[in-house]
């Protein structure tokens, strides 16, 4: 029965551990995504995170935890605009340029007939 309770317990802990090392990776990389904050208040909180972390990632999160969400948020929000204009750049062609492209595939002879229709469809919306 005793190394039940200790078998509960290391897997308690060990969830407790990889719990905290989840907010303490969070409260990094948001620190470091912060370009608002100066590079001496960075060393600050880094250093405080070094030799109390547990009281310094929860000082973090109270006073920054709000804004925590609103970077992120607009970081996604950044990068989904580059993923978008990525696409509309590289993938975005007209249905008339992908339409006369799969035309001089079916031409060359490697797609068939019917690929060709079904590309055409898809083109066409």
């Amino acid at each position: 029965m005793d190394s039940f309770w200790n078998f509960v317990g290391f897997f308690f802990w060990s969830f407790v551990f990889l719990a905290y090392l989840m907010v303490l990776v969070t409260v990094i990389g948001d620190l470091f995504s912060d370009h608002q904050v100066s590079g001496g208040v960075k060393a600050i909180w880094m250093v405080f995170l070094v030799f109390l972390p547990f009281l310094t990632a929860l000082v973090y999160l109270i006073a920054r935890g709000s804004g925590m969400s609103e970077r992120q948020e607009q970081r996604r929000n950044q990068y989904r605009g580059q993923t978008d204009q990525y696409i509309k750049t590289v993938a975005g062609s007209s249905p008339s340029t992908e339409i006369a492209d799969a035309k001089k595939l079916l031409d060359s002879g490697i797609i068939t007939q019917a690929e060709y229709e079904r590309l055409k469809a898809r083109a066409l919306g």
